[in-house]
């Protein structure tokens, strides 16, 4: 069984909640591949030219967090 990434939703700097690729999709409303489009460089430069982080989802890959040495 291939385990799924597990992200975490912003809207800003607001915590919305946790869950895998399909979880976030399903609640957000969007395709798995657009949560993870959300989690790109490219993304948030796009963010970075917007100037307006108080009202934009941002999903971040909690796989790629060093919480444990």
């Amino acid at each position: 069984m291939v385990r799924q990434k597990e992200w975490a939703v912003y809207k800003g700097d607001k915590f919305l909640f946790i869950g895998s690729t399909n979880e976030c999709a399903a609640r957000l409303g969007v395709k798995n591949e657009t949560v993870r489009y959300y989690s790109t460089p490219t993304y948030w430069r796009k963010l970075e030219k917007r100037n307006n982080w108080d009202n934009s989802l941002i999903v971040v890959d909690l796989s790629e967090l060093d919480l444990i040495d």
